[in-house]
């Protein structure tokens, strides 16, 4: 892959090359996209999704959105230490095209930004509810009425293709969703292949799926245009600023997630002061942190540590293996890499234990899959019986609150894609809302 080719400016419908300044000197191009995810309405939604603990009411608790602004700031630093490496090696960059190094930071905390735009209600748990209807319950009614691709984007629903949805899709008239460069596009794309064929290996970009059949149109002109690689089987290599965004969201829910635990009460504070301290040892300064008197001053201190020493980290991987990541044969994390690793799975174990599987949390991921599977059972029924020509007044008021405008040659396809995308942006207070509505709760 070459980077004059991965750092591409085109947006949708774009005919000519643009400039690496947009509108007015104030803003680089990239930096637009930025702007553009932040005042969009299905990032302000994530302000009340979950990241930890689903409809929590402690103000210490991560919110989806938060912890996406975190994880653009990292990104933003990530971007620029190694965009001020790459520019060294390939001066071509600058000299010519005239890229620096804020480039690089703009386009991974734009792409950060967005990571978890296409999330649904009550976090990955939504996303398995979601999956769960198609294939366990009702929705497997379905299952005859759609080709082998189309049902399997649906049972196994996933939050990085519906993203790619959210940014991309054409709707009310506006072409290309936020029309966002194709270089963020491509930084966004952490999974870039179909949910079929499903790949059995062990490669980082095989995990799960970026693109919903519906989609593919587009996200192949974006490949096409950024020079991403083909792996076969309707797959490509990431972009390599995807590696810088993943890296920032692991970098942020390893030690933040672990914060909200022992704030929570979860995560005994002792623990956690000795997890954080063996990641740091190497940079911890002795003398300023016996000065601190209160344990929160101690934790907000190693917490910062911890990032910082993580971004290193993962810059100084990315800059090693860049020859081998352009060659789309780099196939881990950064963070697997890590001298650190041992370190981050310790803390990560311990969240998972004392955090993620905590009483209130498989609580309310319980609520949150009775929740969703009726929302999906409502709306689907709503709009097979408009399909069917046997729509009740009542079905057509749900589809009027989905906003939908439907027209009976819509595929069966097109319909429960509507359907999910719907659910898929409504937070986790809106869901819950729409659900007591739906059983007469006012």
């Amino acid at each position: 892959m070459q980077w004059e080719q991965l750092l591409s400016l085109r947006k949708h419908g774009d005919k000519n090359k643009r400039l690496r300044i947009e509108e007015n000197e104030t803003r680089l191009g990239f930096e637009v996209d930025y702007d553009r995810v932040i005042f969009s309405s299905a990032f302000r939604s994530l302000q009340d999704k979950t990241q930890v603990i689903p409809l929590s009411k402690t103000s210490f608790v991560h919110t989806r959105l938060t912890h996406s602004l975190e994880v653009s700031v990292v990104g933003r630093s990530l971007g620029r230490i190694v965009g001020k490496e790459i520019l060294k090696k390939h001066p071509q960059l600058q000299g010519v095209h005239g890229y620096q190094f804020n480039d690089f930071g703009a386009i991974v905390a734009a792409a950060a930004l967005a990571h978890d735009i296409g999330n649904p209600p009550f976090g990955h748990s939504g996303e398995k509810a979601i999956g769960d209807y198609f294939l366990n319950g009702n929705g497997k009614r379905f299952k005859n009425q759609l080709s082998e691709k189309e049902y399997q984007d649906l049972v196994a629903f996933e939050g990085n293709a519906n993203g790619f949805k959210i940014l991309t899709e054409s709707k009310n008239g506006v072409e290309g969703g936020l029309r966002l460069t194709y270089a963020t596009l491509g930084a966004f794309m952490k999974y870039p292949k179909q949910s079929l064929p499903k790949k059995p290996t062990s490669h980082v970009a095989d995990k799960k799926f970026g693109v919903f059949q519906s989609d593919t149109g587009f996200f192949n002109e974006v490949v096409t245009e950024l020079g991403l690689l083909s792996r076969g089987n309707n797959g490509y290599s990431r972009h390599p600023l995807t590696f810088l965004v993943e890296a920032a969201d692991d970098i942020c829910y390893t030690i933040i997630d672990f914060e909200d635990g022992i704030n929570l009460g979860l995560i005994e504070e002792d623990i956690a002061l000795e997890y954080l301290i063996n990641l740091v040892r190497d940079s911890l300064k002795k003398d300023i942190y016996s000065r601190l008197q209160t344990v929160q001053d101690r934790l907000a201190y190693l917490r910062s540590l911890a990032i910082n020493t993580l971004i290193a980290e993962a810059a100084s991987i990315f800059i090693e293996n860049e020859e081998e990541i352009l060659r789309g044969t780099f196939s881990e994390a950064l963070l697997d890499r890590s001298q650190y690793k041992a370190q981050i799975a310790d803390i990560i174990k311990i969240s998972i234990e004392k955090v993620y599987q905590s009483t209130e949390v498989m609580e309310k991921e319980i609520a949150g899959y009775t929740i969703l599977s009726t929302l999906l059972e409502t709306f689907t029924s709503a709009f097979e019986n408009y399909q069917n020509g046997i729509a009740r007044h009542y079905d057509k008021i749900l589809l009027q609150l989905i906003d939908s405008h439907p027209h009976q040659n819509r595929s069966v396809y097109e319909y429960l894609m509507e359907c999910c995308n719907y659910i898929s942006r409504l937070t986790d207070g809106n869901a819950l809302q729409i659900f007591q509505k739906i059983k007469g709760n006012l």
